[in-house]
């Protein structure tokens, strides 16, 4: 008889992920390996998150990380996680989680993938921490011996914050058409870095992949990284359809956007944050995060598009017409939980915010 494989992990059935190991990656990243609590499989596409329900100092918090590990290895689920000054589960990762102790998750979820893009060849940019999907489709890729054409250009600060460096070379050992390649803005304590130096730039990328334009650009790093990239791209009259991004950055608050305030006459409703005090008008048809940023209020959120489910918040009275994309679980929602992003009241209402 054949091998009985174990089923598929549902968060909906058991959202509990066990800690199975913890990899000290760089002087700053930690590699965290989960697995569900009874035999399951983890399904996800390469370049998908999962979001991870966390109580810190008496506070409930969603936070969301990419998974770094492929899907061609089921059985686990890694992230890989920077230290971040002030983050507050960033240092709660590196400070307390240990194997054997368990944390909540949902997902996986993200459109920021290749498998709809059936491309050949591909040029992966990464900045810092921004290196998580990319390393998980470099690892697919290898996994599955594709015929695929890939240079991977990863932005560091010094040689020693250059993450997954030996597997990077490994990868390139074992795949005759991936190359990686570093570039640093300075050396290391003991070791003085011989390779591309600065930031990444045009000139740079001309020399180390000349034929940028027929690739496929999937790129991932902090906000100022990825604003340069698409720049320098547009610059070069690079084809924008072709160019991928994911830049979520957890750790903190999204930016205010603006937004256009109930207009005068204008029947909006009224919208209160309990633990705050504050109340805002939002207008017809409009979204509670949006007219929250306008009225200054800052609220933790990242996607904006009911994903990641960072702005989960407790409904206490009143009524929203919500459309997510999966960032919320159906008895989430039963207990009056929404996703303040994605949600236009239809009522007033009060927000446990």
């Amino acid at each position: 008889m054949g091998e009985v494989l174990p089923p598929i992990w549902d968060p909906e059935e058991d959202d509990v992920l066990v800690c199975r190991q913890v990899r000290q990656e760089t002087h700053d990243v930690k590699t965290f390996v989960f697995a569900a609590r009874k035999p399951a499989l983890f399904k996800f596409d390469p370049g998908q998150f999962l979001t991870f329900d966390l109580t810190i100092n008496g506070t409930a918090i969603n936070r969301c990380y990419t998974i770094s590990s492929p899907p061609t290895r089921p059985y686990t689920a890694t992230i890989s996680v920077k230290r971040v000054a002030g983050g507050p589960v960033s240092n709660w990762l590196h400070d307390n989680l240990r194997p054997g102790m368990e944390i909540r998750a949902v997902g996986p979820m993200g459109v920021f993938t290749p498998q709809a893009d059936d491309a050949k060849k591909y040029l992966f940019l990464s900045g810092g921490s921004g290196i998580t999907p990319l390393m998980s489709m470099s690892r697919y890729f290898h996994d599955l011996a594709e015929p695929v054409d890939i240079v991977f250009v990863h932005s560091a600060r010094s040689p020693a914050d250059i993450i997954f460096r030996q597997e990077l070379a490994l990868l390139e050992k074992n795949m005759h058409s991936f190359r990686a390649v570093a570039i640093c803005e300075a050396d290391s304590d003991g070791e003085k870095w011989g390779g591309y130096r600065g930031r990444l730039s045009a000139a740079a990328l001309k020399l180390i992949a000349p034929d940028f334009l027929q690739r496929s650009v999937f790129t991932c790093g902090p906000s100022p990284y990825m604003a340069a990239v698409r720049e320098m791209l547009k610059t070069e009259a690079y084809p924008m359809d072709r160019y991928h991004e994911e830049s979520f950055s957890f750790e903190d608050l999204s930016p205010a956007e603006t937004v256009a305030p109930v207009a005068s006459g204008e029947c909006g409703f009224r919208v209160e944050f309990a633990k705050s005090g504050r109340v805002i008008e939002v207008a017809p048809d409009g979204f509670i995060l949006e007219a929250a940023r306008a009225a200054g209020l800052r609220l933790p959120s990242s996607c904006t598009q009911g994903l990641c489910g960072t702005c989960k918040s407790k409904l206490v009275s009143g009524t929203v017409d919500m459309k997510h994309q999966g960032g919320i679980r159906q008895r989430e929602i039963d207990q009056g939980q929404i996703l303040i992003c994605c949600s236009k009241p239809t009522s007033d209402l009060v927000i446990d915010r």
